[in-house]
């Protein structure tokens, strides 16, 4: 009898309490996309659409011991860390993934909420730079985090691609930023490792529930790229997708601030493949 399995994938993030960000719209994502979503959790955050009041870590062996559990069984096609918040939780990802042999690990440097709140410690960000920052096959930051890895305020194409080249120097391999905090166009730009650059534009939605979109991002590549897409055309399809879910959702109203997507308006069946 033929062998079956499901495409399958790690989300490494902090918990949402609220359901729209975080590991829960990984999860909702993943699963929308017809994979099959392990988890590891490395914080407990207090929040709900109208911000973040409080940050708790889960302890270094504990993320590690999650990781190396999903790693060793389930053996993902593609990884994705989310929010890491200090310095202990960085070099137990880091140091547990470097165990392995990863085809794609999709990084989003969370890094400040779409609140406002502060998401990583600032004592971190060297240590995500030069121990996680270079085990990724793609790094996924927003303008504020992108000018926080480079060093340089961006402002237009050619500041972001200059910020570009410095992140790439500092060990990045392939680089999305994400232009949605530059006024005009809302163009996103991909740097690849092989020198080459595509630009992704997406129609501009009228809505207040943007909550997690990043987090939904990221982990729609994740799962376009377990499915087997290059990168490139992964980045193009989790946009396309992302943009549909902000549709879907755009006059819901759930809680009293910045709600969630519609992760589910298009849902597909989990991908069966025989070995």
């Amino acid at each position: 009898m033929a062998a079956h399995r499901y495409i399958s994938t790690l989300t490494i993030a902090g918990s949402d309490s609220c359901g729209g960000a975080g590991i829960q719209a990984d999860i909702k994502t993943m699963s929308a996309l017809g994979c099959y979503a392990a988890s590891v959790i490395t914080a407990v955050t207090v929040q709900n659409t109208m911000g973040v009041s409080a940050v708790h870590a889960v302890p270094p062996e504990i993320v590690a011991g999650q990781i190396r559990a999903v790693m060793d069984d389930i053996r993902p096609q593609a990884v994705k860390v989310g929010m890491v918040n200090d310095i202990d939780t960085i070099n137990a990802i880091a140091d547990t993934l470097a165990e392995y042999d990863i085809e794609h690990l999709v990084v989003d440097p969370v890094m400040v909420a779409t609140s406002g709140a502060r998401l990583m410690q600032d004592d971190a960000v060297e240590v995500f730079i030069r121990k996680l920052m270079p085990l990724a096959t793609l790094l996924t930051p927003n303008v504020p985090e992108a000018e926080v890895l480079s060093g340089i305020t961006i402002t237009g194409k050619t500041s972001m691609d200059n910020a570009a080249r410095i992140i790439q120097d500092k060990g990045c391999q392939s680089l999305l930023i994400k232009g949605g905090h530059i006024e005009g166009r809302k163009i996103d730009r991909l740097y690849t490792t092989a020198g080459e650059e595509r630009e992704y534009e997406a129609a501009n939605v009228e809505t207040r529930n943007t909550h997690g979109t990043g987090c939904t991002l990221s982990s729609a590549i994740t799962s376009y790229l377990a499915i087997g897409y290059p990168i490139d055309d992964a980045v193009a399809a989790a946009k396309e997708w992302l943009t549909g879910a902000i549709k879907a959702g755009a006059d819901v109203e759930i809680g009293g601030g910045h709600g969630p997507v519609n992760h589910f308006y298009n849902p597909q069946k989990t991908i069966i493949k025989t070995k």
